[in-house]
């Protein structure tokens, strides 16, 4: 597998303490990495990184067999898309707040429109399109929030959280619906969740945080069957493999 992303030696700090530290990582062309860990230990600081919203220490990022730091950042923006825990979306229609992001790219109307309206019916809302995005319920402008990042076709999807807010029947049902699109459109994912079992339900691989640092990647079945440290370990231990494994049936 290639590549799209590789981490090393990566150090962030803030007031003189390190919030981030990767030792080294690859994330897939294709691939669905979950990012887990408690409170505080780096998830949402990695995922700000990768979106090239915070600036490392040191170390080296390298996207698309590129050092970050040699990309233009309107350029490296253009091949991501990010996707929060509360909807940010602007107070226009649902229609415009898709098109805004294609207008930037200079995509043609016709065509941006009908890329809009394709994204909208695949997320269940194009029959929201003329709303006012400010109108929307919880689910709703999450749903229009993911098809906004879908409709830019990113390299790259960076998801922290992003259904953190919501009650747990849309939840559910958000996250199926969310896996079936990243398997069939392949893109490169990265998402923050603080609970194993979603990542399980979503992530080819999982990687796991504790105090600031990468402490361990790979399937659910090595992490629950082989965690590294005591970190991981106190980290999965109230879950089994069963139990997040008969979800996705």
């Amino acid at each position: 597998m290639r590549a799209l992303i590789e981490i090393h030696n990566l150090t962030l700090r803030r007031a003189n303490q390190t919030v981030l530290s990767i030792p080294t990582l690859s994330i897939y062309e294709g691939e669905v990495l979950a990012v887990v860990g408690p409170n505080g230990a780096g998830k949402s600081t990695f995922l700000l990184t990768l979106a090239g919203l915070l600036t490392p220490l040191s170390g080296k990022i390298t996207f698309a067999d590129r050092p970050l730091q040699q990309w233009k950042p309107l350029d490296y923006r253009r091949q991501i898309a990010l996707v929060l825990q509360e909807p940010l979306l602007f107070d226009r229609s649902v229609l415009d707040n898709l098109l805004l992001g294609l207008q930037f790219r200079k995509i043609p109307r016709a065509q941006a429109v009908q890329r809009a309206f394709d994204w909208l019916e695949r997320f269940g809302v194009a029959h929201l399109a003329q709303r006012q995005a400010q109108s929307l319920s919880g689910g709703e402008a999450q749903r229009v929030s993911l098809a906004r990042a879908f409709v830019l076709e990113p390299r790259l999807l960076l998801l922290d959280e992003p259904f953190a807010s919501l009650d747990p029947p849309t939840r559910a049902e958000l996250y199926k619906h969310l896996r079936t699109i990243l398997r069939e459109n392949q893109v490169t994912t990265v998402f923050v969740t603080h609970h194993l079992h979603e990542a399980g339900f979503l992530g080819d691989r999982i990687a796991v945080f504790g105090e600031t640092t990468l402490k361990q990647v790979g399937t659910l079945k090595q992490i629950l069957e082989n965690p590294l440290d005591a970190t991981v370990a106190d980290f999965v231990r109230h879950f089994s493999e069963r139990e997040i494994v008969s979800i996705k049936n």
